[in-house]
């Protein structure tokens, strides 16, 4: 295999309220996408949303599980501030504070929100290094 994630795919309950969660409350660029999912560029990986009980019918698992489902995903921004406001976006946007701004363990400033669905977002600064494709200019 070579390195890379080409999509990251989020098990939603609702794919209304999350696609506009995604589309106009944190403002990701929606790509044209059949009805029943919902697919984003997030410069150089894709997000895609579908209906829990379709992903897991798809996977051939059962749709039922919740607490940590043993990821999260991480936004790396470029300031302590910009962790801050991030957070303010997302929860005006419907996600909820899971952890406030404040130092990380490992030299960094961080907070989490969860989206609609209860998916993890990190909101992340690291001083140490930029973890992830460039910002676009």
């Amino acid at each position: 295999m070579k390195p890379r994630i080409s999509m990251v795919a989020l098990a939603v309950k609702d794919l209304a309220v999350s696609r506009d969660f995604y589309e106009n409350g944190l403002g990701f660029p929606r790509l044209d996408s059949p009805p029943t999912v919902a697919f984003f560029n997030l410069n150089g990986t894709w997000l895609g949303l579908s209906e829990r009980e379709d992903l897991a019918a798809d996977a051939g698992v059962p749709s039922e599980g919740s607490g940590y489902r043993g990821f999260s995903l991480a936004y790396n921004v470029h300031s302590p501030e910009e962790v801050a406001w991030t957070l303010e976006e997302a929860v005006a946007a419907g996600g909820q504070t899971v952890k406030p701004p404040q130092d990380a363990h490992w030299g960094g400033y961080h907070a989490y929100f969860s989206d609609p669905d209860g998916h993890l977002w990190e909101i992340c600064y690291n001083p140490f290094a930029w973890v992830g494709p460039a910002d676009e200019q």
